[in-house]
């Protein structure tokens, strides 16, 4: 792992899910619980109001809630990067106050959705944010989501341009993620992170500066493990804990598929995984989303173990 650059950000900055209590509210001590869960394992940062904290689901009350919970949890112990997450520019500015408001150090931007935008928008979009906001912005290139790939081209001149201070890529696109690395690694404090679990070592192998996992709300230790071997230039063993990794990362496989949707499956297996390590009581979904069932977890609970998870937490 070589950074051709100095950046503000780095490490295992997992992206909190939110937990509901059996009657669909924001479960407020859960929450609390998953904070200091992720700080004990290491994280280098927390980012709220993610996919994985089912932000497109929250109301404006129950974002606020949520930011303002996992702040008073964190206590400034580690960044708090939290999504501003709505369709347009002038709604991503409105909501970028609040959450910074509420403690917000850095903000994630996607690029515009619902709009049908072109290269120029999205720079544009950007910028305006920018020049609004007194804040470090992380573009997030999330085309799953927003159905938009950030242009490399636009990501580039945003980065040299100081716009933003780093990229959270979950666009599954590898070409265009090293091109990235390479054109901005002599930018000082620029980061970039990958988004996917099971090819973090490969990504930091080629200089990304961290990762924002999903199932690092699971096991945020073996990212931490992950990220400090490949620091330490120990490919063997960073190879062998991302593998390990990949074999946890199995449990969003397991909800049937003709029952649960794919964005529930995966939020829900993290979630389940977490009752069944006692982190939190329930893995009640954001309505529409159904809850993963008694044989779902059971099959969540034998990877655990499987994996060392279980024996881990009841050592």
């Amino acid at each position: 792992m070589a950074f051709a650059n100095n950046p503000k950000y780095t490490g295992v900055i997992p992206p909190v899910i939110t937990p509901r209590t059996a009657d669909g509210v924001i479960d407020t001590a859960g929450l609390e619980a998953v904070v200091q869960h992720l700080l004990a394992g290491g994280v280098t940062g927390l980012f709220v109001l993610g996919s994985s904290g089912e932000v497109p689901y929250l109301s404006n009350a129950e974002r606020e809630l949520v930011v303002s919970t996992i702040a008073a949890a964190n206590d400034g112990r580690v960044p708090l990067i939290v999504g501003a997450n709505e369709q347009t520019t002038a709604r991503v500015i409105e909501e970028g106050r609040r959450m910074i408001e509420l403690g917000a150090q850095a903000l994630v931007v996607t690029t515009p959705y619902y709009a049908l935008s072109n290269a120029a928008e999205i720079e544009a979009h950007f910028r305006a944010i920018h020049a609004a906001l007194d804040v470090d912005i992380f573009a997030y290139d999330v085309p799953v989501r927003t159905h938009v790939k950030l242009p490399l081209d636009v990501a580039i001149r945003l980065a040299k341009d100081g716009v933003i201070v780093g990229v959270k890529d979950s666009s599954g696109d590898d070409v265009s993620f090293r091109q990235l690395l390479l054109a901005t690694g002599g930018i000082e404090g620029f980061s970039v992170f990958t988004g996917h679990e099971v090819v973090v070592d490969g990504a930091l192998l080629g200089g990304a500066h961290g990762v924002v996992p999903g199932l690092g709300n699971v096991d945020p230790a073996g990212y931490r493990r992950l990220f400090d071997a490949a620091v330490a230039g120990d490919w063997a063993q960073a190879a062998k804990e991302q593998d390990r990794l990949a074999r946890v990362f199995d449990i969003v496989y397991t909800p049937d598929s003709s029952r649960v949707s794919g964005g529930a499956a995966g939020l829900g297996a993290f979630k389940t995984a977490l009752v069944e390590l006692g982190i939190i009581g329930n893995n009640t979904m954001s309505t529409p989303m159904e809850s993963l069932n008694a044989a779902e977890a059971a099959a969540i609970r034998a990877i655990l173990a499987e994996t060392g998870l279980l024996a881990a937490v009841a050592g």
